[in-house]
């Protein structure tokens, strides 16, 4: 058995302090690589719509925590960008389902690997165990994270009004 075995564990207050001050640099950081032409907004959107291509505008805008009409200027930018394609739906004309255009796949892998610059000079400046640490360690929290979430989504009933 190692000495670390025997190290406190640390209150979940001071991993949440250090856990946002992270956040807060890694954003300083993702800033160097910016993100014109899309604003953060309508890179959520973009994000999501990676995610869930072919979502339709109101479960869109459910996923912005936003109204319909915001949520359709957003992607109207984004449209005249030429990130997003607008599709009626074959099922209902009424219904329009948005997809990430070839163009905006490109613009979130590019945005993604200028990102990854950024941090690889940062984590170059780690020894390898660190890097490790840091693996393992933002591994259980993304797992923690996704759970938290999904499990919020499932219990909690939609907060907005009309």
């Amino acid at each position: 058995m190692t000495v670390t075995a025997f190290r406190p564990r640390p209150p979940a207050d001071q991993v949440a302090r250090v856990t946002s001050t992270a956040a807060e640099l890694l954003e300083v950081l993702w800033g160097r690589a910016s993100t014109a032409p899309a604003s953060a907004s309508q890179l959520r959107v973009l994000f999501i719509l990676e995610h869930h291509d072919g979502v339709n505008l109101r479960t869109l805008a459910d996923s912005l925590a936003s109204t319909p009409p915001s949520t359709s200027r957003l992607c109207d930018r984004l449209q005249a960008a030429g990130f997003v394609d607008r599709v009626v739906s074959p099922a209902d004309r009424r219904e329009v389902r948005l997809h990430l255009s070839s163009r905006g796949r490109a613009f979130l892998a590019d945005l993604r690997t200028r990102r990854e610059r950024e941090l690889q000079v940062v984590l170059d400046q780690m020894s390898a165990a660190q890097r490790t640490a840091l693996l393992d360690g933002l591994e259980a929290f993304c797992d923690a994270a996704a759970f938290r979430i999904n499990d919020t989504d499932a219990q909690e009933p939609d907060s907005r009004t009309a």
